[in-house]
């Protein structure tokens, strides 16, 4: 192996001099490419970890162009492309707007709003998850062939995900300017939203690749909780439907950073509870996934 030949190629070297009679003093090889040592006892996973964000990050070009290149081979051959996706998700707007607003005896002028950026929200939420599963095990020819960063692949299913989630917005937009719903300047605060929602969707990428490449059985785990969170989430419902117990909401990570997304958006903006409810599992998500990033980063690679 490459990491024993570089380990003892300096002791084989000095040993053959002492063998020739040569003095047997401290050598000083004088390579063209400087050699690599690695010690088993000393790994330094937090450092290969640390080089491998940073080095993923500073080509997000790269992993750009991978997802747009992913886009574009997902609809070859279609007439729309992913605007089937917006087509579908009108005519879902369209259905369930006039049916829950009947059950729930609201007017649709007032429901449709909420409805439509609760559902596109939920839509991007669960499409990122669910397609974090086999981020790692669907690049398995580039891992074991190309020395690319894990992260690399991470950002690739971020953006593949967000340039199809960004065929919807248009739909946001028409909502709104037919209802009358307009957000006002704290608008601006959903951008800080979703800046929080990517920063959890690459951690859940990169987590949810690692776990999926080893055990195969989990996203279909994932997959199963996404539908019950679906549920169990106000996106067919309002919050201010479980009266006193809304506050049990605070403890739904989906909702949390759904919300600081989709208060701004409906212009009746987010609480401070909700913020923080929403940081702190951002902050918990980052540090478990990098927890797991350093400690098996080196074993990826035997997973997928």
């Amino acid at each position: 192996m490459s990491m024993g030949s570089e380990t003892i190629a300096p002791a084989v070297a000095q040993s053959e001099g002492v063998a020739a009679g040569h003095d047997s003093g401290p050598r000083v090889f004088h390579d063209a490419v400087p050699r690599v040592f690695h010690d088993a006892a000393d790994p330094r996973r937090a450092n290969r970890a640390l080089t491998d964000l940073s080095l993923g990050f500073r080509r997000w070009r790269l992993a750009a162009a991978l997802a747009w290149l992913d886009i574009r081979n997902r609809y070859r051959g279609s007439v729309l492309g992913p605007f089937w996706l917006t087509l579908s998700t009108g005519l879902m707007l369209a259905g369930l707007g006039i049916l829950y607003s009947a059950l729930l005896h609201q007017t649709l002028r007032s429901y449709l709003p909420f409805l439509s950026v609760s559902l596109i929200v939920w839509n991007m939420i669960s499409q990122i998850v669910t397609d974090a599963t086999t981020s790692l095990i669907s690049a398995e020819g580039m891992i074991r062939q190309l020395p690319l960063p894990y992260t690399t692949h991470a950002l690739r299913c971020v953006f593949r995900n967000v340039i199809t989630a960004a065929h919807n917005l248009p739909l946001i937009v028409v909502v709104l300017a037919v209802t009358g719903a307009f957000p006002g300047p704290g608008v601006v605060l959903a951008v800080v939203g979703l800046a929080v929602l990517g920063i959890n969707a690459f951690a859940a990428a990169l987590l949810l690749g690692m776990l999926c490449a080893r055990f195969r059985d989990l996203g279909q785990i994932v997959n199963s909780v996404m539908q019950l969170a679906f549920f169990m989430t106000p996106i067919l419902w309002q919050p201010s439907s479980l009266g006193r117990r809304a506050w049990l909401l605070l403890f739904d990570p989906f909702y949390s950073v759904m919300q600081i997304v989709r208060g701004p958006l409906l212009g009746t903006g987010a609480s401070t509870l909700v913020w923080v409810s929403a940081l702190t599992f951002t902050v918990l998500m980052c540090g478990v996934t990098y927890g797991f990033f350093v400690r098996f980063r080196g074993r990826i690679a035997f997973w997928v």
